[in-house]
């Protein structure tokens, strides 16, 4: 490694608290060991740590190897101390270490209340007679993906007990799953589990100009954007609106997942993106103006 890129790390780690160096950036990780770490990363801090794209540099990509003496990326460091590859960090996130060393609280470990119907159990327990020592474990992720897979257990997984069935669960999963109900479905498209999960954001809403205006009065929508260019927004905007710049799209990222959002353009369909790219952040009210800035007539 030169001394050239000895500095580049050098600097980045010793001035930020949190550093991540990572295959892609944080909004278009391109590997999967770097999305879950930044998933990590969001839930616990949000926006507030910096990521170096090793592919952008080959220089850093293979530095901060040496750098650390770690032979994998992502590779996550705090308060100048290498804290370890995708592995450890979901390890310590699942036990609280890594809460703790960033001065937060340490995550509620109370297993999800969970139901499932007879139909569901009697499949579940079929599928699962035979998987010897692994265990069944479900996941849901930020985005509120979800999946069962059978794996092998690990050291720091949540259990809900749901009758004779055992569920197994990371920290994250075991939040999003409360009050989960699984239940079996046969219908022309086939048979499998179905699960409904109640904290799943509601649908992106589809505002008229005559419910924006009055929610606007009432003082529920203070966060409008306009997607489009500096140009149409300096034009003709919604009363209110902001341009969703990179500022404004870093602001969101900090709001609580509950704010009411609506995003607009010029009739409703590029700010559509907009609504469903926040939507899938964990956003749980937001909204796209039907019509646009165009069929704004109020």
């Amino acid at each position: 490694m030169n001394e050239q890129t000895k500095k580049t790390i050098d600097d980045l780690v010793k001035n930020n608290k949190c550093v991540l160096f990572m295959k892609g950036t944080p909004d278009n990780p391109q590997c999967g060991f770097s999305s879950n770490t930044i998933g990590i990363l969001k839930e616990l801090v949000g926006s507030d740590f910096v990521s170096s794209n090793v592919l952008e540099n080959q220089d850093i990509r293979e530095g901060i190897k040496e750098y650390g003496n770690w032979p994998t990326i992502p590779q996550l460091y705090i308060d100048g101390e290498l804290v370890g590859g995708n592995d450890i960090v979901t390890e310590m996130f699942n036990t609280g270490e890594l809460q703790t060393i960033l001065g937060l609280q340490k995550p509620e470990r109370t297993p999800a209340n969970i139901t499932i119907s007879d139909k569901a159990r009697e499949n579940i327990k079929a599928g699962t007679e035979n998987m010897g020592n692994n265990v069944l474990k479900l996941s849901v992720d930020s985005q509120f993906n979800t999946r069962f897979s059978i794996e092998a257990p690990k050291s720091y997984e949540i259990i809900s007990e749901v009758g004779d069935i055992n569920i197994y669960m990371d920290v994250g999963t075991a939040k999003r799953a409360e009050g989960v109900s699984i239940d079996w479905v046969e219908d022309l498209q086939g048979a499998g589990l179905v699960i409904n999960n109640p904290n799943q954001p509601k649908a992106v809403i589809q505002l008229s100009s005559i419910d924006l205006k009055t929610g606007i009065n009432d003082g529920k929508y203070q966060h409008i954007y306009d997607v489009r260019s500096e140009a149409q927004f300096m034009a003709q905007t919604i009363p209110g609106a902001k341009r969703l710049d990179k500022v404004n799209m870093q602001l969101i990222e900090t709001l609580p997942k509950e704010t009411p959002l609506v995003f607009v353009c010029t009739s409703g369909a590029t700010s559509q993106g907009a609504c469903d790219f926040f939507h899938k952040k964990g956003f749980t009210d937001v909204s796209n103006l039907i019509g646009g800035v165009v069929g704004y007539r109020i």
